[in-house]
């Protein structure tokens, strides 16, 4: 991606409502995030160009432990957006749920936020809670497993 195209999306973020923006195309993927009005954070890894990649090694949080398959009879929720990873409904307030818990399809498990709307999360599975695999206020992408069910 040219630096004129990226100081175009920069200026674009920095100049609207929208606190996050994600591109990726064929030389690489773009992922702008605003800090503080008028001050975006951007991270940007092109495969061929290797000051790029150092650039968002250096930026960019360390990457996840990889995630086992599930058994036969495990069933893995994942996130259907990118946002942030909320476990309770408030700071401080009980936890949805824990590590052990029986649940019901269609109950609330989770908050992800994203855009400032708290979107719940409702297990698409009855079982129970076998494990929780992000932790609370982490940003979660797309697809990414969030708890698995028993």
């Amino acid at each position: 991606m040219d630096l004129r195209k990226l100081k175009t999306l920069i200026d674009l973020v920095s100049e609207s409502n929208v606190s996050e923006l994600e591109i990726t195309e064929a030389e690489g993927k773009v992922r702008i995030v605003k800090a503080s009005v008028g001050a975006p954070v951007t991270h940007y890894a092109a495969a061929p160009a290797a000051s790029a990649a150092v650039a968002l090694a250096q930026a960019a949080p360390s990457a996840a432990a990889p995630v086992p398959e599930p058994a036969n009879n495990e069933h893995v929720v994942k996130s259907p957006m990118v946002g942030t990873f909320y476990r309770s409904a408030s700071p401080g307030a009980k936890a949805f749920v824990e590590i052990g818990d029986p649940i019901k399809q269609g109950e609330t498990i989770c908050i992800v936020e994203a855009m400032k709307i708290l979107n719940e999360i409702e297990a698409d599975k009855t079982g129970t809670i076998a494990s929780i695999l992000c932790d609370n206020g982490q940003a979660v992408e797309y697809g990414q497993p969030l708890f698995v069910i028993k």
